[in-house]
Formats: structure tokens, C-alpha cells, sequence
């Protein structure tokens, strides 16, 4: 059997054979106890800060709380079974259980406060927010993926910049 017949046996295998998964694997979203889309509440004029704020010293970016969502949904589309649920929380003194969509490790320290005074948006660690209904991990925020926006931003690479001495 010659070279080329061998070549096309390869050819036909690597065509027939499925797909490699994408590089990029992006997860599903965590359930909410509650829908909720950025993307309709930013078309409204919302701000990431204004549900999010970032208490002194500025470090973390916490999530909101009802009181927050009920200066609109006191009025706004109260009859609804969701915003019914998220009055009851409010009602009841309680935060609703959101589940985190991004996490960092304990060890790593990461300040919000320092990467906005920098000029990081939302969207370069959080991903495109203005058009999702749905939140998903979608940006890459593993060490590699800092440190790409570390070299791209000529931040420092350092250990100790991001992760405490032992």
C-alpha cells in the first residue's frame, strides 16, 4: 500500500472521528433562587455599583441587598410570583441565598477597589453583563488568566503581589 492511499485512510478517520471539545469550557450557571437578568436592569440605567457596593476598605464587592430591589419592586411588577418571593425575604429580614458565579480562592488576595482605581471595568473579569439575562462563569479567572491580564495591564507578576507569604 502506497503513501497516498494511507493518507487518505488518516484523512477519512480524522474527518469522521467527533469533534475536540472547545478549549474554552464554559459551565453552567448556578441555580438562582430567583431569575434575575443584568442585562434588563442595566438597559434601565443601573450601575454595577449601585447593587454592588464595595463597603471600606473597597476589597470585595458584595450582593444586594432586598432593600435595594424593593425601592423599584414595591411597585414595580409586585404581583409577580418571583418578586412576591423576593418581598417575603425582605419582610423576613433575610438576604436572598444568591450562589456565586465567581469565586477566588482564600489564598489569593484580589481587591475590587484597587483594580477599578486602576481602570478595570466589571466586564474584564465578569464578561460581557450588560447583555446576559443569565449569569455563567465566562471569563477566564484561574492564575493564568490573571496573569494575562497582569502582563497586558504591565502589572506587577510578582507572587507576593497577589498571594500572601507563608
Amino acid at each position: 500500500m502506497g503513501a497516498a492511499p494511507l493518507v487518505w485512510l488518516l484523512l477519512t478517520a480524522l474527518a469522521q472521528s467527533p469533534a475536540a471539545p472547545d478549549a474554552k469550557f464554559i459551565p453552567t450557571p448556578p441555580p438562582q433562587p430567583l431569575p434575575y437578568s443584568h442585562r434588563a436592569h442595566l438597559a434601565l440605567g443601573l450601575e454595577c455599583k449601585q447593587c454592588h457596593a464595595m463597603p471600606d476598605p473597597g476589597e470585595f464587592a458584595t450582593l444586594p441587598e432586598t432593600e435595594n430591589c424593593m425601592v423599584c419592586h414595591a411597585a414595580v411588577k409586585k404581583e409577580s410570583p418571583h418578586i412576591e418571593k423576593l418581598a417575603a425575604f425582605h419582610e423576613a429580614g433575610k438576604k436572598v441565598p444568591w450562589r456565586r458565579v465567581y469565586r477566588i480562592p482564600d489564598y489569593v488576595y484580589f481587591s475590587h477597589k484597587e483594580h477599578v482605581a486602576k481602570g478595570a471595568t466589571c466586564e474584564a473579569c465578569h464578561g460581557p453583563v450588560r447583555e446576559r439575562d443569565v449569569l455563567r462563569k465566562e471569563k477566564d479567572i484561574t492564575m493564568a488568566g490573571c496573569m494575562e491580564c497582569h502582563r497586558a495591564a504591565q502589572a506587577s507578576l510578582a507572587c507576593n503581589y497577589c498571594h500572601a507569604t507563608r
